[in-house]
């Protein structure tokens, strides 16, 4: 049975585009209130107003850069307003690096653990105490099957992101806050056209799409599962990599379009 969720408030991270856009797109068809986080107003706002239109919910805006200190301290005080209670928390904004370790400017690799890592952590922290205190909530950390493989320091913020979800779950599920990290394979979305990279090197069937990926990410986190792989066949890819050799798993090289 699902649960009513109605009239809850959603706070999502990079809900302008992507899987973002389609975790607030499945809150609103179920009656949740959303705060939509992402650097572009002007696409926020027209996300927040077609939502308004279709489903009849609010959409509060809030624009920020969650590479930025200030921008995520903005985004902690609105999670921190007991006024204004989030009773969802969805981790989703994040970025990628197209070129090896070795080639990225260290200023670029910092950006990209800030954003999957400490912005995650503390928007969790500052979402987690007003859950505890209210006795419920949902987090969702939007996390990669690259987890569970050798691919950089994409995959290692990834584990990071994982392995602070299950003991968050572990932990606080006893006291009504179900953490989850969702951890998909390739996706439909902009991110990997903003990187730049060509989406060739997947085989069509690897491919999956947004809608699926947030159902089951949802029904999972619902059932206070603390890892979301959605669809079979990644599962079997992160059954796999826990004991296949690295070389074996690592998977094609990233390349530019």
């Amino acid at each position: 049975m699902t649960a009513d969720i109605a009239g809850t408030t959603a706070l999502i991270t990079g809900a302008s585009a992507g899987l973002g856009s389609e975790f607030a797109r499945q809150f609103a068809a179920q009656g949740c209130n959303l705060v939509l986080v992402a650097r572009n107003r002007t696409r926020l706002e027209e996300t927040a107003s077609g939502l308004e239109r279709r489903y009849g919910i609010t959409a509060e805006v809030l624009p920020a850069d969650l590479t930025d200190d200030a921008g995520v301290a903005a985004v902690v005080e609105r999670l921190s307003d007991p006024q204004r209670p989030v009773g969802i928390l969805v981790n989703n904004a994040g970025i990628g690096l197209l070129h090896n370790f070795e080639d990225n400017h260290i200023s670029a690799e910092k950006k990209h653990l800030k954003l999957h890592c400490e912005t995650a952590m503390e928007l969790t922290h500052a979402a987690l105490k007003c859950m505890l205190e209210r006795g419920g909530g949902r987090i969702i950390n939007v996390a990669s099957i690259a987890a569970f493989l050798p691919r950089g320091t994409y995959s290692a913020a990834k584990a990071w992101l994982v392995s602070f979800s299950r003991w968050a779950n572990l932990t606080y599920r006893r006291r009504g806050v179900k953490v989850t990290a969702v951890c998909p394979g390739f996706t439909h979305t902009e991110f990997h056209d903003r990187m730049g990279m060509d989406k060739s090197i997947a085989p069509s069937w690897a491919w999956l799409n947004a809608e699926r990926v947030v159902r089951e990410g949802l029904a999972d986190n619902e059932r206070g599962r603390a890892v979301s792989i959605p669809s079979k066949r990644y599962k079997a890819v992160a059954a796999v990599a826990r004991v296949a050799p690295a070389r074996l798993v690592a998977g094609p090289a990233r390349k530019p379009k």
